[in-house]
């Protein structure tokens, strides 16, 4: 069983929302007894400008590197001596960096805004493969001020936490990090299934009239039931509330990242192009999220032992 490091993977890029994403992220790294690695990654352009005599003018990346390393020393005087903090400079796609050096990390954090692009990596059609590929969980943090140094919110402590549940393999994946976070945490979470029964959409419209959609709705409970109660087996003293709902599990969860403290979803990270793109509920919770969002993916779940770390 592989042991993964105690180490929280940050990605910084001297932005407001990263500095926020890194605030978080010590938070997590303390309650946790874990250490940080900051990384600021840029990458170069891959194509030069055309010199005038017909060749090729090579791009000077040290003011590059320069901005880079002023931003790493910024996030770690932020830190100051909270946590064990370790950091570098990387050179690459910033979701491929931070990607390839989660296999040593137990989460990776990263926030929703940031300089160089990073909103569009972490959200768009591209960097969605940081959260699909990532080999732990990922916490993507939203940053809902402004551009200033001033706008950074204060992080709140996990007190709160909700994991949605559909009855697939990531979705318990999802529900056995959620356990585990509540209990080291000592946080109430909420697990939700959502069964969208609106009149004139949802899945039980498609249903025969004559099929009991309360009866519907009570299969769905007690199946919740018997996943919560069995990865509950081992966590005798964790406590879990559990709704069954109407509506879509993207909309409720968003809905619930309002008066929580973190969002935990599965998403099932395949490998190759399907793998570039998370599914629609991870997704669009992701985008539209008030609160923390960690998403976990059945390959980010594979070989995780909770007692290799931790306090």
């Amino acid at each position: 069983m592989t042991q993964q490091e105690d180490v929280v993977l940050v990605g910084v890029d001297g932005s407001p929302a990263s500095l926020h994403a890194l605030d978080w992220a010590v938070g997590h790294a303390r309650t946790h007894g874990f250490g940080l690695h900051l990384v600021c990654a840029y990458s170069v352009p891959s194509f030069t400008a055309a010199a005038l005599d017909g060749g090729y003018a090579a791009i000077d990346d040290t003011a590059i590197q320069e901005g880079a390393r002023a931003a790493l020393d910024e996030a770690v005087g932020r830190v100051g001596g909270a946590v064990r903090t370790t950091a570098a400079v990387a050179t690459g796609d910033a979701a491929a960096v931070l990607v390839e050096l989660s296999r040593g990390a137990a989460t990776v954090v990263v926030g929703t805004r940031g300089r160089g692009g990073f909103a569009e990596r972490l959200l768009g059609t591209v960097s969605s493969a940081l959260p699909a590929h990532a080999h732990c969980p990922t916490v993507v943090v939203p940053h809902r001020g402004g551009e200033d140094a001033e706008s950074i919110e204060p992080v709140r402590p996990v007190r709160r936490m909700v994991v949605g549940v559909d009855g697939s393999p990531a979705a318990e994946a999802a529900l056995a990090r959620a356990i585990h976070e509540a209990e080291v945490w000592d946080a109430e979470l909420t697990a939700v299934a959502g069964v969208p029964v609106g009149s004139g959409s949802g899945i039980l419209a498609w249903l025969p009239a004559a099929v009991d959609h309360e009866a519907v709705l009570r299969d769905v409970a007690e199946g919740l039931d018997v996943v919560v109660d069995r990865a509950l087996a081992d966590h005798p003293g964790v406590q879990v509330r559990r709704h069954v709902l109407d509506g879509t599990g993207a909309a409720l969860l968003t809905e619930f990242s309002t008066a929580v403290d973190l969002v935990v979803v599965g998403s099932r990270g395949r490998g190759g192009f399907a793998g570039l793109l998370l599914g629609s509920t991870s997704q669009a919770v992701l985008h539209h999220s008030v609160c923390p969002v960690m998403v976990v993916t059945t390959k980010a779940d594979d070989g995780w032992d909770p007692t290799a770390v931790g306090r």
